[in-house]
């Protein structure tokens, strides 16, 4: 499965984007997932490799811009919760993106 999170910069997620990896290999799930800025998740969902768009607590205002670049390459799309933005928090992230493997 590959995962997409958008946040502001990409800067931040990278953070949560590695403990949710590292979750997701503890718990012997194939997942790929990356974080990137708003202004890249636009190219990069061109690319049709991803299975899901995460959009990180910060942005959430721009969840419908966001989502219509999902739709146009279709890509589910979820929000992350604030508490499932954080290292300790990368379980209930996982579980949510184990909704569409």
């Amino acid at each position: 499965m590959d995962v997409l999170m958008v946040c502001s910069g990409g800067m931040s997620s990278a953070i949560v984007v590695k403990a949710i990896k590292k979750e997701a290999d503890k718990q012997g799930i194939d997942m790929n997932i990356k974080a990137v800025g708003s202004g890249s998740v636009e190219d990069e969902l061109k690319d049709g490799q991803y299975d899901l768009l995460l959009v990180a607590p910060q942005v959430k205002h721009q969840f419908d811009t966001f989502a219509s670049y999902a739709k146009e390459n279709n890509v589910p799309i979820e929000k992350v919760e604030p508490m499932g933005y954080t290292p300790i928090g990368a379980p209930k992230t996982l579980n949510l993106i184990k909704k569409y493997k």
